[in-house]
């Protein structure tokens, strides 16, 4: 493993490059993750903006060696209000593996061990009930519902949940 690699049980996590981005466009182009990730009409455009985001950091989700997703984090720095967020996305293909569950325990215990952040959040579409379950499984539990959040691709506002894990509560 490389420096900066993390290993889940399941899954590899490693910085994304610009040589994922074909793939991980084409992973955002089904309609599944396209429902509820979105991207302009060049989403190769869209995943290469992403990468270069530098308050973001992009992790590929590497199964079997083959990438089949991405896994990103963002920190909120002010020291009253400090947290990481997590994103995840993963290929229809291995939906129902396990492998989001690893993914996002693997970069939880990283941001809570590795980087000492004491809590963290994930904000799904509130009616993402897959999703919503696989970060139960790591121990995020329900905040509340975010009203009208987030805009989907068809143009119309979705409810978003947001779900937050606390350090010692990671399963």
């Amino acid at each position: 493993m490389r420096m900066g690699d993390l290993a889940g049980a399941m899954v590899r996590l490693r910085p994304a490059i610009r040589d994922d981005i074909a793939v991980l466009a084409r992973i955002r182009a089904e309609p599944e993750v396209y429902q509820r990730w979105g991207g302009d009409e060049d989403l190769t455009a869209t995943v290469a903006e992403g990468l270069a985001d530098p308050d973001t950091r992009v992790l590929v989700i590497l199964h079997e060696d083959r990438v089949v997703g991405a896994i990103q984090w963002s920190e909120e720095a002010d020291p009253d209000y400090r947290h990481a967020g997590i994103d995840i996305y993963l290929s229809p293909e291995v939906h129902g593996l396990g492998l989001g569950t690893d993914a996002v325990r693997t970069v939880a215990r990283h941001l809570i061990d590795d980087l000492g952040h004491h809590r963290l959040v994930i904000d799904p579409a509130a009616d993402n009930h897959a999703a919503i379950r696989c970060y139960a499984k790591v121990g995020f539990r329900p905040v509340g519902v975010m009203r009208r959040y987030e805009r989907g691709p068809d143009g119309t506002w979705h409810d978003g949940l947001l779900m937050d894990l606390l350090a010692g509560e990671m399963t």
